[in-house]
């Protein structure tokens, strides 16, 4: 069996929904993807979850533009991740803006893909998702980690908005949450690794907690919980 083979079957046991910003782009989409070997529906905007419910698609490609609506696509993956948890989304974007790379991942998508990329990309990016990874390239990659300090300084405020930690303490506390050791973080930050032992005791003491793992559980919880998330 050719490797071209290969993938073929191992795409039609992926099954496909497409849900683009018009139905002639979804049906081109929905072609494409049929002719690299995976199961594929194409549906119309109005009656997408309506239609993943019934047809318990293993991936769904959703537009973030659908039938000329902005953000509309939003809307609806946060439908389907309420509806079919189970099922991954991959958000099509176009372009890959910040704001909508970041509220993508925010409402539940698993992965983004640009418009303009190749489709043999997109079977790869299918394929991937389907897997159970996650789908992000180096820009999109930096988006989310600038949303997440960003997040992590609003976030970590008392009942007034009052910040409960020093702009210090909250640059040590995005480090940790990206799983940097005392070392890294002295060395991110440029401080000596007793400076940075000295900001954890302070940080465990303001904010209740007493390891790096009720920290990180801490301030997840905090973003969840502002965001919406559940």
């Amino acid at each position: 069996m050719s490797d071209r083979d290969m993938l073929s079957a191992n795409a039609a046991k992926i099954k496909v929904l497409v849900a683009d910003r018009m139905p002639l782009t979804a049906r081109l989409f929905a072609d494409a993807l049929r002719h690299r070997g995976f199961a594929v529906d194409d549906v119309k905007g109005d009656d997408i979850t309506t239609s993943a419910t019934r047809l318990k698609p293993d991936v769904v490609l959703l537009s973030e533009n659908l039938e000329g609506t902005k953000g509309k696509g939003l809307e609806v993956l946060k439908q389907l991740r309420t509806a079919m948890p189970q099922t991954h989304t991959i958000m099509l974007l176009d372009p890959a803006e910040r704001d909508l790379v970041v509220e993508a991942f925010r409402s539940g998508a698993r992965g983004v893909f640009c418009r303009n990329d190749p489709v043999e990309l997109l079977a790869k990016c299918i394929r991937r998702v389907h897997e159970g990874q996650l789908w992000v390239n180096c820009t999109q990659l930096g988006f989310l980690v600038d949303a997440l300090a960003d997040a992590i300084a609003t976030r970590l405020v008392d009942a007034q908005g009052t910040s409960l930690l020093s702009k210090r303490e909250q640059d040590v506390v995005g480090c940790v949450y990206n799983g940097l050791t005392n070392a890294e973080i002295a060395r991110e930050l440029r401080l000596s690794e007793n400076t940075v032992r000295n900001y954890m005791f302070r940080i465990f003491d303001k904010l209740g907690v007493s390891s790096r793992v009720e920290l990180v559980k801490y301030v997840a919880d905090r973003c969840v919980s502002e965001t919406g998330q559940s």
